[in-house]
């Protein structure tokens, strides 16, 4: 079907069945926009964030979703070891890591321009 042939079933909705074409076109046009503008980033977010965590080890600097900075000192298979003073260590799921500041990034200064 051909886009003149498509804008004339629209126009002349008495004719044909036009208003039921148009509802098909507006209906998957609403799917295309939750895609590409909600799910599909989301999805992305996700992927990301699980590969993040599968790459912690030991002596990275991470943050939690609480915002408490630590260092790992053991890893499990869905908890995490951080030291968070001299005397401090507590024990957080490995999901709720939202950011690692990786030992590399920290030894090295920033450079200026």
């Amino acid at each position: 079907m051909t886009w003149n042939a498509l804008a004339l079933l629209l126009a002349a909705p008495g004719q044909g069945g036009g208003p039921g074409v148009a509802l098909v076109i507006q209906f998957v046009a609403i799917i295309a926009i939750f895609y590409f503008l909600l799910i599909r980033p989301q999805r992305q977010q996700l992927k990301k964030h699980q590969e993040l965590l599968k790459q912690l080890k030991k002596g990275d600097e991470v943050m939690t979703e609480g915002g408490i900075i630590g260092t790992v000192i053991h890893l499990a298979d869905d908890r995490i070891t951080l030291r968070t003073g001299e005397n401090t260590r507590i024990v957080v799921a490995r999901a709720k890591i939202a950011r690692v500041f990786t030992s590399e990034t920290a030894a090295t200064p920033p450079t200026e321009k």
